[in-house]
């Protein structure tokens, strides 16, 4: 075996056949081969740089040998050059790498045993001659076929990024929204990565430009920055962004004048990407859909306010009375005002926080306008909050997604203002999770004599996508509102419910005293470090013990940020190590490793899966033959190409604000003095709603004083309350 000189090493050819890739990362190439190098007997190392590369393939490498301390002697590639295998063995070894989906290492023997070095060009060009063989039939050869057309495209696509520095994890995605045509396009407006590709953020696109020859200050980077930092302002919450902002964020960003800036929003404003409204005396600029959304539902209140209620005119004097025999539940006089309120309102808003009589309330409402024969239409923002809907009223309730029934075909609702709703009576409940454009969406499809009950706790966080529709309704000062603060008797038994409501009004939470088991703890610590320790241990032992839930299913860690030692990314590593390390087989993909059982959470609205942001499921398989992996999300199993792994990820911890609308029997809530910049009460707020059965939260005594008292004036910038106030 050659052995490395001295630091003048001598740069060499080496090529032989991929027996193993040790280590290869999408994002940026980088790659550890286990090598058969003729006349060799051993292996041999090979690090470098490839867009993609599978077991059988040939490589020809350009390089130098050196001694690696840890992993010994390696032949370090400045440039690799992928080719495809010439030997049967490696061709073998290549189609049953599950690199083409529908041949495995089975139909990868057979195919090789067959056609031998032909069979390359018998899948490209005769792929009928397939059928001559055991085991395939037309469907599996039309699969060979096309994954096999497919692969290719991706390859190149894979290598034009690579050979543009830029990572080639996102290949599979760029091919299945351009096809065959995506390196033109991507090539005449790099930019349109950042606006069409889940993943691909504007930095990404923007190196891709430069490496094209798009000069830093020309127009069409100029307009992308601007429509980059508006969706950034957009993902924050906001729906518009002062224009003053705008031009400073987008000039910082790109680095270019402040002039060119004005310029790309004039010709955004121009091309009707943009459009600029004053919000409070101030010149704002909105994305054009978040426009539309909030002018449309401030219309669609304005005209289902109109009118009386389909229901008429119900005697409350007699109906409550009726009502309380049915349930068997008492009124309180509150909940009195609140129906009497809610049978004479064509719109209403129901709020408040947990304990208070919501769900009574609800069902008395709901059951004395059934009593008149009317139609009832009850949705959730999410499957879990639609299903708790259907199990507290005993009525059918869906996702706002299903009830307007998507058709994934336009890439639309299939219920809308020209196809309505039939129904007297649509209720909303968790409503301030619902983001403007769903909201924009729903109310369209609510035909104009029909009443509208929106359901929901104000004082938890607003919703993940743009706006504070919830808030912005009530603060319009048009909609008649019951805000109920009340706790009843049965809800003030429970520490979580109690002290939810004290940290709503700022008051510190009440510690659990004695020995007697409490369903409210928390656990103070010094250190990240200590809470960090703590937490695993209360997961994976202690809850599980004195509690009998089960880790994984009934415990959901809630945590501020993503991002750190305490962040949900770092802690699902972790916990995926105490919890289910040796689950098999394992498949990783953008970073992150996956294995049967493990918990995961939907990070992207997906209108074809009909599944969205924050649904929470458990793998059920994963075939890495067919390279399909299996999620079962409240017993609908949905399916995902590997290539599609970057919508998920692992959800033993969750961010706070990916929790809205869930309930879990526990959460354990990491609170940390380096989380100071999110420390706010609606967001512990909101965290401490979630748990059912149980509340733990450990950290730093003052983090949580911090969080309790902060009740941060950051509104998000919207336009909805005027709206809704002047066309009222």
């Amino acid at each position: 075996m050659k052995q490395p000189n001295s630091l003048d090493t001598p740069v060499e050819r080496l090529s032989g056949s991929v027996e193993r890739v040790t280590f290869h990362s999408e994002e940026s190439g980088f790659c550890v081969l286990r090598t058969k190098v003729k006349g060799q007997r051993e292996l041999i190392t090979v690090i470098g740089s490839a867009a993609s590369i599978t077991p059988g393939e040939y490589i020809e490498c350009i390089g130098i040998w050196t001694n690696d301390r840890t992993h010994g002697l390696q032949f370090k590639a400045n440039q690799l050059k992928v080719v495809p295998p010439s030997t049967l063995e490696g061709i073998e070894k290549y189609l049953g790498s599950g690199m083409v989906k529908g041949i495995g290492p089975h139909f990868a023997k057979i195919l090789v045993k067959a056609f031998k070095e032909d069979v390359f060009t018998v899948i490209e060009s005769e792929p009928e001659k397939l059928l001559t063989l055991p085991g395939i039939g037309r469907k599996r050869m039309e699969k060979v076929t096309s994954a096999w057309s497919e692969q290719k495209v991706i390859r190149e696509i894979m290598v034009f990024l690579q050979s543009h520095g830029i990572g080639t994890g996102r290949a599979v995605r760029i091919y299945k929204t351009y096809g065959d045509e995506s390196i033109l396009k991507v090539t005449e407006n790099p930019y349109r990565l950042a606006l069409d590709i889940h993943g691909i953020g504007f930095k990404t696109a923007d190196t891709l430009a430069m490496k094209l020859g798009i000069a830093a200050d020309s127009l069409i980077r100029a307009q992308a920055g601007v429509r980059h930092v508006l969706q950034e302002i957009a993902d924050d919450g906001h729906c518009a962004a002062p224009w003053v902002d705008l031009v400073k964020s987008a000039a910082e960003l790109l680095e270019i004048p402040a002039s060119i800036i004005e310029e790309a929003i004039h010709a955004e404003i121009a091309e009707e990407n943009l459009i600029q409204e004053d919000i409070e005396g101030s010149a704002c600029l909105f994305l054009i859909p978040l426009f539309r959304a909030e002018s449309g539902t401030a219309t669609s209140i304005t005209r289902l306010l109109r009118g009386t209620p389909p229901w008429g005119v119900i005697d409350a004097e007699k109906a409550i009375p009726w009502v309380e025999a049915k349930t068997g539940l008492t009124l309180s006089s509150s909940q009195r005002d609140a129906v009497i309120l809610a049978l004479n309102s064509k719109v209403v808003v129901i709020t408040g926080g947990p304990g208070v009589g919501k769900t009574t309330l609800v069902n008395s409402i709901l059951l004395t306008i059934q009593a008149k024969q009317m139609r009832v239409t009850l949705c959730a923002p999410t499957g879990r909050a639609a299903k708790r809907l259907s199990e507290s009223t005993g009525i059918e309730a869906k996702t706002i997604h299903r009830l307007l029934e998507f058709d994934p075909q336009s890439f639309g609702f299939k219920r809308n203002k020209d196809n309505p709703l039939e129904t007297d009576l649509v209720v909303i409940d968790e409503s301030s999770m619902v983001d403007i454009a769903l909201m924009n969406k729903l109310l369209a499809a609510v035909p104009t004599n029909a009443a509208l009950m929106i359901v929901g706790d104000v004082d938890q966080l607003p919703s993940v996508g743009p706006g504070s529709v919830l808030s912005d309704i009530i603060d319009s000062g048009v909609v008649p509102t019951v805000r109920l603060t009340e706790i009843f008797r049965q809800a003030a038994n429970s520490r979580i419910i109690v002290n939810a409501h004290r940290i709503n009004k700022g008051e510190m939470p009440l510690k659990a005293e004695g020995t007697e088991l409490s369903d409210f703890y928390f656990i103070p610590t010094n250190t990240p470090e200590e809470i960090h320790d703590k937490l695993i241990q209360v997961v994976t032992e202690r809850i599980p013990k004195r509690f009998g839930l089960h880790p994984v299913k009934d415990i959901q860690v809630l945590t501020p940020t993503n991002r750190g030692g305490l962040g949900a990314h770092s802690l699902n590593a972790e916990l995926q190590k105490a919890l289910n390390e040796k689950a098999e087989p394992k498949v990783t993909r953008f970073g992150t490793t996956f294995a049967p059982d493990d918990k995961v959470i939907q990070t992207v609205n997906n209108y074809d899966k009909e599944v969205f942001n924050g649904d929470i499921g458990q793998i059920t398989e994963i075939d890495v033959e067919e390279g399909l992996l299996q999620v079962d999300y409240d017993g609908r199993t949905v399916e995902y190409e590997f290539g599609e792994l970057d919508e998920v990820s692992l959800a033993y911890a969750t961010s706070i604000h990916k929790s809205q609308g869930s309930e879990y029997p526990a959460v354990v809530i990491p609170l940390a003095m380096q989380h100071y910049t999110l420390l706010e009460r609606n967001l512990i707020y909101t965290a401490v709603t979630r748990g059912k059965k149980l509340v733990t939260i450990i950290g730093q005594p003052k983090a949580l004083a911090m969080a309790v008292k902060n009740r941060k004036s950051n509104k998000r910038l919207t336009k909805l309350a005027s709206r809704i106030s002047e066309s009222g």
